[in-house]
């Protein structure tokens, strides 16, 4: 159903930059001031991992690709590593979520994986200063990752959707910070989502529902993307479901890498009634593909 672009992958790790010689994968992606925006995940020969950023006017061709890492770990939370953000714009702000990957404080061989979020104005992002607000960590503790937060409120609340394995979680805050009555929304069927699902890039609002991409794993450890509409007004409420997955590691890039067989979002763009769908392959390049907002209406029977 998405059409790769012919050009992929549109970023690469670049050797000469130890901080993403390895791996630059899971990308949160938003459309700003006529260009798209990427912050990506990079992973160092040490396997720590740090975001980048880089831009493009099209979508596709990147045109602009700092050589340092704009955000980066600063205590024992995230001592391994900051790893796949997601962007989403509320009001003025934008809010990154992400997986912090660290120690386990005052025990020395156990590591920890929690739900991590921070913010930064817009003027900041576009203009490149990286003025980080707080890191706020919202289930301490809890074995958690794949974090998105709806681009507004519904019914007065803040929500979120999150993995605690296997399923996706919604939960609702009314300051960001704070999140309660978790509940199950979506789980794991048979076939191409047996093993586990996670929540992809931030839902997207549409006259017909939200637009929510996910990625699903098999028995065999393959992750492929999914879609869903949810309903406006009930997040728990998934309207449609597709019984198929609409991108599957298939191109060589996605087959083969550091971790073989992975098609993975963290971020789309809605831009001029086509939606972008920014991934990456394998965890070691970054690629897009994309199809018409119309095409997702028409596969759901809308």
């Amino acid at each position: 159903m998405l059409k790769r672009f012919e050009g992929n992958p549109i970023l690469k790790p670049i050797p000469s930059h130890p901080w993403e010689s390895k791996m630059v994968f899971n990308c949160g992606a938003i459309y700003l001031n006529d260009r798209f925006h990427i912050l990506y995940r990079a992973r160092d020969k040490k396997d720590i991992s740090t975001f980048g950023y880089a831009s493009s006017r099209d979508g596709f061709q990147i045109d602009e690709r700092f050589k340092k890492p704009v955000f980066s770990p600063e205590s024992e939370i995230d001592y391994y590593g900051c790893e796949d953000p997601r962007i989403v714009k509320i009001k003025d702000m934008l809010y990154i979520t992400y997986t912090a990957y660290g120690k386990v404080s005052g025990m020395s061989k156990k590591a920890s994986i929690q739900i991590g979020m921070t913010s930064i104005s817009i003027d900041d992002f576009v203009n490149h200063r990286w003025n980080w607000g707080e890191r706020i960590y919202p289930l301490p503790r809890v074995d958690n990752k794949d974090c998105v937060i709806f681009p507004e409120k519904i019914g007065g609340k803040y929500v979120i959707y999150h993995r605690i394995p296997p399923h996706i979680w919604v939960s609702y805050s009314d300051d960001l910070v704070h999140w309660y009555n978790h509940d199950i929304v979506m789980s794991p069927k048979d076939g191409w989502e047996y093993f586990k699902l996670g929540a992809g890039a931030t839902p997207i609002k549409t006259k017909k529902g939200w637009l929510f991409i996910y990625h699903a794993v098999d028995k065999k450890m393959f992750y492929r993307l999914g879609f869903a509409f949810i309903d406006l007004n009930d997040p728990k409420k998934v309207i449609y479901r597709h019984p198929e997955p609409i991108l599957s590691p298939e191109e060589k890039c996605e087959k083969t890498g550091v971790v073989a067989n992975v098609v993975f979002t963290c971020g789309t763009v809605l831009k001029d009634g086509k939606v972008f769908v920014y991934y990456g392959g394998a965890d070691t390049v970054i690629g897009v593909a994309t199809a018409d907002l119309d095409q997702f209406f028409k596969e759901a029977g809308f």
